[in-house]
């Protein structure tokens, strides 16, 4: 004998609508997850991008403000009917803290209160590509074991696409505040667990660069160590020895940086420079040994592989890129960029 079926019922359309939109959140393909810190002069470009998007799945956008003290969450209110009514369900919750915690604080916020099969990151200040999401949703599908970027720089947090158990499994953004760069230290988290990353080689957003720009609260310095650092983790720690392609101002900058282990692995400099070729070597003046090191600078062809190549790429007319041919080494076993 079958059981009688029940009816669903609901006591008013408020519940109705509840249920409706849980439902609708239980199979949503893309969050696209936004930290939004003061952003309101931009945010229009913004939300005008992603109501544009032509991906054709459930979408939702997951904000999450950052102790904003301009207009910002007024904004978004105005925006969150056109987008909802263009099938994008919106997200937004707040922090309660007087000051910000900063974008790996946000970002994280957001994505614990998002429901979405994969994630799109999206800085406030930036604008999408209409094809953005669908050409990275597709990509995702096929490899969902890779980070998706577009062209350019690979540790633009604003162009990764990724899905979520990927994300999970390689960990939450560092939440250290102002000055922490979290896209960097979660790029290197990434590698550490060899994972995978791609592009969709083509340009997907628009990268807006300000001086109110969280970027600009990471210096330089900050940066360069923690290369540094990743560098003698991922790559020094392997080698018994090494030359660095540059004695000039860069290559020694890195020589001095580098732990006294691995300073004693540096068996040379090597340049294309006559004067820097001619003087022989170079003399760390800082060292507290003596007699003080003195590290030779030989012509490229006259040093031994492998090498760490402190050369911007792009700014010798081809060059450089001509010399590194002329040897026939493999990068990631002969050399590594580090510029």
């Amino acid at each position: 004998m079958n059981p009688a079926r029940r009816l669903c019922t609901y006591e008013n359309d408020e519940e109705r609508n509840i249920v409706r939109r849980q439902v609708e959140r239980s199979v949503v393909d893309v969050s696209i997850i936004m930290p939004m810190y003061n952003a309101s002069c931009w945010l229009n470009e913004c939300l005008q991008a992603i109501l544009h998007q032509d991906f054709t799945g459930n979408m939702e956008l997951s904000v999450f403000d950052d102790a904003s003290n301009d207009d910002s969450w007024k904004v978004m209110v105005g925006w969150k009917e056109r987008l909802e009514a263009r099938g994008i369900s919106v997200v937004m919750s707040g922090s309660n803290y007087a000051k910000p915690k900063g974008v790996g604080y946000a970002k994280n916020k957001a994505i614990s209160q998002s429901c979405g099969q994969f994630l799109c990151f999206q800085d406030a200040d930036d604008v999408m590509m209409p094809e953005r999401v669908r050409l990275q949703y597709e990509a995702s599908v096929c490899h969902p074991n890779s980070v998706y970027t577009s062209h350019g720089p690979t540790v633009i947090m604003p162009t990764w696409f990724c899905s979520r158990s990927w994300f999970l499994r390689v960990g939450l953004f560092d939440e250290g505040g102002k000055g922490i760069p979290e896209d960097l230290l979660f790029f290197y988290q990434i590698i550490r667990q060899g994972r995978g990353m791609a592009r969709v080689d083509k340009c997907l957003l628009v990268y807006r660069y300000h001086e109110k720009a969280a970027t600009q609260s990471v210096t330089e310095e900050t940066i360069w160590k923690l290369r540094v650092d990743f560098l003698q983790e991922r790559v020094l720690s392997q080698w018994e020895s090494f030359t660095i392609w540059n004695a000039g101002k860069l290559g020694r900058k890195l020589y001095r940086c580098l732990s006294p282990v691995n300073q004693k692995k540096v068996t040379a400099f090597c340049d294309v420079d006559e004067k820097k070729i001619h003087k022989g070597f170079y003399t760390y003046e800082e060292s507290q040994e003596r007699p003080k090191p003195k590290i030779p600078v030989l012509h490229y062809k006259a040093a031994t592989a492998p090498f760490i190549i402190c050369v911007k790429l792009d700014m010798t007319g081809g060059a450089l890129e001509e010399n590194l041919n002329s040897l026939h080494l493999k990068e990631g076993k002969d050399y590594y960029h580090f510029n």
